[in-house]
């Protein structure tokens, strides 16, 4: 199946304890159905010092079931579903339905 929602998209969070909030896509994790979002979904977790990190409480981004966040239309931001389409050389495009813009590729 293509990627709807792939790195470097700004999405919306739709569902959950960060609903209405935005952020770009780190990474995405498909056999899994996930995406880490940065800024979104942010928990606190302890980590033991090494030779190359500090040690102590640290916030890092996990990550969101891809059905709770939406991607968020070029124009002005709101959510959006994705569709694809071919254009006039046959490419295939993602383009916003709600406004019916291509996304960047």
């Amino acid at each position: 199946m293509a990627a709807r929602i792939r790195k470097g998209d700004n999405v919306v969070v739709i569902a959950g304890k960060d609903k209405g909030r935005t952020g770009e896509v780190i990474r995405v994790i498909p056999a899994e159905d996930r995406a880490v979002v940065r800024g979104i979904n942010v928990a606190r977790r302890h980590q033991r010092q090494t030779a190359r990190d500090q040690g102590g409480i640290i916030s890092k981004e996990m990550p969101i079931h891809l059905s709770n966040i939406a991607l968020a239309a070029p124009s002005d931001g709101k959510a959006t579903k994705v569709a694809f389409r071919a254009n006039k050389d046959g490419v295939k495009q993602r383009v916003a339905k709600r406004t019916g813009e291509v996304i960047d590729g």
